[in-house]
């Protein structure tokens, strides 16, 4: 299967806590579609103490997974919201 691309898109979103809304991550993010995954390469900003950890209420909000060989974090469902 593809990789995704390296350089990826240049929209980037702001990837919130759906809880406390404490802001997690800024994404370089492609399509209209719902987040799904983010691949760790195309994260610009992470706010993170530890990997898929809320800094704030400590609520597990991703799993850390491969995504076509590639190094992502997969979203659980209702845990972030992003703008």
């Amino acid at each position: 299967m593809a990789k995704p691309n390296p350089k990826g898109p240049t929209r980037t979103v702001d990837i919130f806590c759906a809880k406390c809304k404490t802001q997690l991550f800024k994404y370089r993010k492609g399509g209209k579609g719902a987040l799904v995954k983010c691949f760790k390469e195309r994260i610009v900003d992470d706010y993170t103490k530890t990997a898929c950890v809320c800094p704030n209420c400590n609520i597990t909000f991703a799993r850390d997974c491969l995504v076509r060989g590639t190094p992502a974090f997969k979203m659980i469902g209702g845990k972030v919201t992003m703008k």
